[in-house]
């Protein structure tokens, strides 16, 4: 089983496909799960404590505002651990949003650099693009190897 870090990071639909296809998804909305579920946050719906921003320094300057940095501190462990990567681009807002531009070109420029596969698409818009999309994804998962055929 591969661990698979998926953008935009809040897509059920990339989760659902790269735990259909047996690997693990990597993305906010598991990051989010951990610390909704985690005794002791009290600042629900945030869900960060006030140290989340001080580790989100090992990914982002002091400079860069601190939502990028308690972003990271969320998702920067996830893309160290990461084995690869599916990045949509132009997706639409339904399939996946996220908070803050800075953070996602960040998130980008990570998981462009880290020298792991990185599977690019463009966000599909018709029927057939939505076949050959689901298409490139399963093959390029297969090719992960550890996985479901």
């Amino acid at each position: 089983m591969v661990k698979v870090f998926i953008y935009p990071t809040t897509s059920l639909i990339l989760s659902d496909l790269v735990k259909r296809f047996g690997h693990e998804p990597l993305g906010s909305a598991l990051g989010i799960r951990e610390r909704i579920q985690t005794a002791g946050f009290e600042s629900p719906p945030l869900q960060i404590t006030p140290e989340e921003p001080k580790k989100g320094l090992h990914w982002a300057a002091v400079e860069v505002p601190s939502g990028v940095r308690g972003r990271m501190a969320i998702m920067g462990p996830q893309i160290d651990a990461a084995d690869a990567a599916i990045i949509i681009n132009d997706a639409d807002l339904a399939f996946g949003c996220m908070g803050c531009a800075r953070t996602n070109e960040l998130l980008i420029y990570l998981l462009r650099t880290k020298g792991m596969p990185v599977l690019n698409l463009i966000y599909p818009t018709t029927e057939e693009e939505g076949i050959a999309f689901v298409a490139a994804i399963r093959k390029f998962l297969g090719s992960l190897g550890g996985g479901a055929p």
